[in-house]
């Protein structure tokens, strides 16, 4: 019958429906898993083989309680507490302070076989000194670990689950919040004599550690939880100083920030090509095969970024730092000012000499330390050495997820196969999630081999699409302009060929041009010559014109002149002639006047 009212482990969702209350284990991905902790007073069952990191895993749990005082037990049937103790320290756990304090018991559950065989031993016992230890610890949480030892010693499935379900009640009956480890030795899920425990407990984490093209990794995977969702995928996970690291690949989101503004990649022709630079926060894809300059153009943005006052960490798979700083000055990078002004840092690893899991805990941790505002992974094809293609895969795609979140430019190189063509970018099937991809490849015309450079591809930015020629001298890459023939971009002697053909009709184009200009210049002379000579010629006219109008305009004044004269005559004439005595005479008398 359900019960009519919540147990205390269980809380009111906002939703009316009842949530289980969770215990979170402060175990660094592990709670992203379980979706925020172990199921509080209930029991959660840990199965795995050898190394698989069952106890730690416990021992951890308790040692964060401790630490935040809420006090635990830890049972132990098959080491001795002093071993505990100094296994803890190696992982950087001092257990000594916390027994002290009250907030910590170890407690070694060795068991005689011989009490066993002769049925006198029953769980009660053991449950009768860990209440004791309960009550007067006011321990909430504890953790047996490897209870099929003692299940073990009955030799009896009866026996073996009566005692068990008399643990099981004991734990709920306490509402203690309990871890119990129990081995897998056959590697499967666990063995058939042991498979109710699967079903007695309410959370059930299986641990595996398996070996793969010789190297070593870790998963572990829930596989059952009452009353709570889970990540059910496979998560790999790390043991190492501070215990266990898992590493939540299903329940990774996509939280990174938008991309930033421009960063110089170092080479003022390549930020041409890419409208201003590289995006901040952006991963960045350099791809090509051997000896085609991705490593020279990888340091050549560590060098400039560090000149800039930023701060790199160089993750090197494929040589030390020491021929890598070295090898860069033969073109004209000098790495050692960086490096010893701390804006620099090289981390160097074979990849396959863990998993990568564990190269990549390593490596996040590294850029919570040094705080880097860009990171170089070189190469990104080496990954594939580290196991898996999914573990190269997944080991990136965390790096890159990783990297954006925290506001940090990420720049990849990555070797391919083959000389001309180019089948696979990134080599590990990433190149859909990077924002900017520089390809360099060779191009062997006319009997020789020239290099060159394409942005294939830059998120939210205008870029070029045009091939560029490249060379790689002794200060570095230079970027030609870019150079088309009529069969397109000619590199190399090709390019050269050409130029000097275009060079010499260029040439004789200029000489012809300055012949025509000559002859212009010489006829416009004569032009002007011409023009001086006529309008020379044309003043003289004028002149003349003004000559005879002045003449004609004298003459016609002097006989104006005359006829006034004439005039004043007549007129003078008529006043002293007497006035004519009929018409007759009168006419007579003007006749004679003229």
């Amino acid at each position: 019958m359900a019960e009519k009212t919540p147990r205390k482990d269980i809380k009111k969702a906002t939703n009316n429906a009842l949530e289980l209350q969770k215990i979170p284990t402060t175990i660094p991905g592990l709670d992203d898993v379980l979706h925020g902790g172990l199921p509080a007073g209930r029991t959660t069952l840990a199965i795995g083989g050898p190394g698989s990191g069952k106890s730690i895993l416990g021992m951890q749990f308790l040692y964060h309680g401790a630490k935040n005082d809420e006090p635990g037990i830890f049972v132990v049937f098959e080491e001795r507490a002093e071993a505990v103790r100094q296994n803890a320290l190696t992982l950087g756990w001092d257990l000594a302070p916390l027994e002290k304090a009250g907030n910590l018991f170890l407690y070694e559950a060795h068991v005689d076989p011989q009490a066993v065989l002769s049925g006198n031993f029953t769980i009660k016992g053991l449950l009768t000194i860990m209440e004791g230890k309960v009550r007067s610890l006011g321990a909430k949480r504890i953790v047996i670990d490897a209870i099929d030892i003692l299940l073990r010693l009955f030799d009896d499935p009866v026996r073996e689950r009566s005692e068990l379900y008399a643990l099981h009640d004991w734990l709920n009956d306490h509402k203690m919040t309990a871890i119990l480890t129990v081995k897998d030795a056959a590697g499967a899920v666990i063995a058939t004599r042991y498979e109710f425990l699967d079903f007695m407990a309410d959370c059930v984490i299986h641990f595996d550690h398996r070996v793969v093209d010789q190297v070593p990794t870790r998963r572990l995977r829930v596989t059952k939880y009452r009353g709570s969702g889970f990540f059910p995928n496979e998560c790999p996970f790390i043991i190492g100083g501070g215990g266990v690291n898992v590493i939540p690949i299903s329940g990774i989101e996509m939280r990174h920030k938008a991309l930033g503004a421009k960063v110089s990649s170092g080479l003022p022709q390549l930020d041409n090509l890419l409208d201003g630079g590289f995006r901040r926060a952006s991963s960045i894809l350099i791809s090509g095969t051997s000896g085609t300059g991705k490593t020279i153009l990888a340091n050549t943005f560590a060098v400039s970024a560090c000149k800039h006052g930023e701060k790199v960490l160089y993750i090197n798979f494929e040589e030390s730092a020491e021929a890598m700083a070295s090898c860069m000055l033969s073109a004209g990078i000098d790495l050692r000012s960086a490096l010893q002004e701390g804006k620099l840092r090289i981390m160097t690893a074979m990849p396959e000499s863990v998993g990568s899991e564990e190269h990549l805990i390593n490596n996040l941790k590294a850029i919570d330390e040094f705080q880097p505002d860009h990171v170089i992974i070189d190469a990104v094809s080496s990954c594939k050495r580290m196991g898996t293609p999914r573990g190269a895969y997944d080991y990136i795609m965390l790096m890159t997820n990783a990297c954006k979140e925290k506001g940090i430019t990420t720049i990849l190189t990555n070797q391919t196969e083959g000389f001309q063509e180019e089948h696979e970018i990134s080599g590990v099937g990433i190149s859909s999630n990077i924002d900017t991809v520089l390809f360099l490849r060779y191009i062997d015309i006319g009997g020789e081999v020239n290099r060159v450079l394409l942005v294939m591809k830059a998120r939210g930015q205008k870029h070029s699409n045009q091939y560029r020629e490249f060379h790689i001298t002794d200060h570095g890459i230079d970027i030609t302009d870019v150079y088309v023939g009529e069969g397109g971009v000619l590199t190399g002697v090709a390019r050269q060929d050409q130029e000097a053909k275009e060079a010499v009709e260029f040439r004789r184009k200029q000489l012809e041009i300055e012949y025509k200009e000559h002859l212009i210049t010489q006829k416009k002379a004569e032009m002007t010559a011409d023009i001086a000579r006529r309008h020379a010629e044309l003043a003289a006219s004028e002149t003349e014109m003004k000559s005879l109008k002045l003449e004609a305009s004298l003459i016609a004044g002097e006989r104006d002149s005359r006829a006034n004269m004439r005039t004043d005559d007549k007129v003078n004439t008529l006043r002293k002639t007497p006035a004519p005595k009929n018409k007759r005479q009168d006419a007579s008398r003007k006749e004679r006047t003229q």
